[in-house]
C-alpha cells in the first residue's frame, strides 16, 4: 500500500465507523477512493478528516443531504486548507446557532413537563387543544419557529 492512501479497514478502525458505512457514504459521494489494479479502495489519508465532520455533524442532527451540500462546497482536487472549513464554518453559523437554540428550548420545555406531570395542560408548551395549530403546518408548531418568524 503507498503510504498516502489508506485501505478501508485502516480507514474504519482510525474513524471508528464501519466499513459499510464507509462504503454507503462513498455511494452518498461523502468521501471518495481511489481503486488499485485490483480493484481495491485507497483512500487518502485526508478523507479522515472528512469522515470525523460527517461524524460530528450527524451526532448534532444534521442530514446527510446537508452535510453532502457542504462537502461539495470544499474544493475538489487538492486537501481543504483551514480557510476552506472556516468558509464552510460560518455557512453553517446560523443553522447551528438555531439548533443550540431549539435544544435549549426543548431541554428548558422538557424539564418543565417532568415538572409538572404534564398535568397541568394550561402550561404545556406541547399541549394544541383542539389541533387549532394544524393549520400552521405539521410538526410542533409550539416548538418550532412559527410561519414568518425566523
Amino acid at each position: 500500500m503507498h503510504e498516502a492512501t489508506l485501505t478501508i479497514g485502516q480507514l474504519a478502525d482510525r474513524s471508528g465507523v464501519a466499513p459499510s458505512t464507509l462504503r454507503y457514504y462513498e455511494r452518498l459521494g461523502l468521501i471518495h477512493a481511489a481503486r488499485t489494479g485490483g480493484n481495491q479502495r485507497r483512500y487518502a489519508r485526508t478523507e479522515l478528516r472528512r469522515v470525523a465532520f460527517i461524524r460530528i455533524s450527524q451526532q448534532v442532527g444534521v442530514s446527510l443531504d446537508e452535510i453532502r451540500a457542504a462537502l461539495d462546497s470544499l474544493p475538489s482536487g487538492r486537501t481543504p486548507t483551514p480557510d476552506d472549513w472556516a468558509a464552510l464554518s460560518r455557512a453553517w453559523r446560523d443553522r447551528l446557532d438555531e439548533r443550540i437554540r431549539l435544544l435549549g428550548k426543548l431541554r428548558d420545555d422538557l424539564d418543565g413537563c417532568i415538572g409538572c406531570g404534564c398535568l397541568s395542560l394550561q402550561r404545556c408548551t406541547l399541549y394544541n387543544p383542539g389541533d387549532s395549530l394544524a393549520a400552521e403546518g405539521a410538526g410542533p408548531r409550539l416548538m418550532l419557529p412559527r410561519l414568518g418568524q425566523g
